[in-house]
């Protein structure tokens, strides 16, 4: 009953029935896992919680290996060096701002700029109001806007 609901939700966020079961699967894993101490009253909550943690884990993941592969251009020397050290300084820095975000900033950040998911979707998604999202979207923003200026 459970399996199904957590592989749908997967499956929303993702659009890959492989990688919806496979993550549901590790979900279960991890709840069999610590199955002494769990309260049966929150399993549902907790086996949405997990499988959202194991999907942002396996999103950035696929992400650092999209942007690798985006950007990487064997033999390509169309840009300068100190282009390419631009680059990547403020790659760096936006990789630390990210990190260094509120993980509901960020998750709602993602959600909304990487899959092009709306306010109310990702409302619906995390179980909060639209405009909480809004706000954590505009802190979010913020916070990139901080992190990202050069000193120049």
């Amino acid at each position: 009953m459970h399996f199904a609901r957590v592989r749908n939700y997967v499956f929303y966020r993702s659009g890959d029935t492989e990688i919806a079961t496979d993550i549901a699967q590790e979900t279960f894993m991890k709840v069999w896992e610590k199955n002494g101490s769990l309260n049966a009253d929150r399993i549902k909550s907790l086996l949405f919680k997990i499988a959202n943690d194991l999907f942002i884990s396996y999103y950035r993941k696929e992400q650092r290996s999209f942007q690798f592969f985006k950007h990487y251009r064997p033999g390509n020397e169309s840009r300068s060096p100190e282009d390419e050290l631009a680059f990547e300084q403020l790659k760096s820095r936006y990789d630390k701002a990210l990190q260094a975000m509120p993980e509901l900033q960020r998750t709602v950040f993602l959600m909304s700029r990487v899959e092009n998911l709306k306010y109310t979707e990702i409302a619906e998604m995390c179980r909060i109001s639209v405009k909480a999202v809004e706000k954590r979207m505009k802190k979010a923003l913020e916070h990139l806007q901080v992190n990202l200026k050069t000193n120049e």
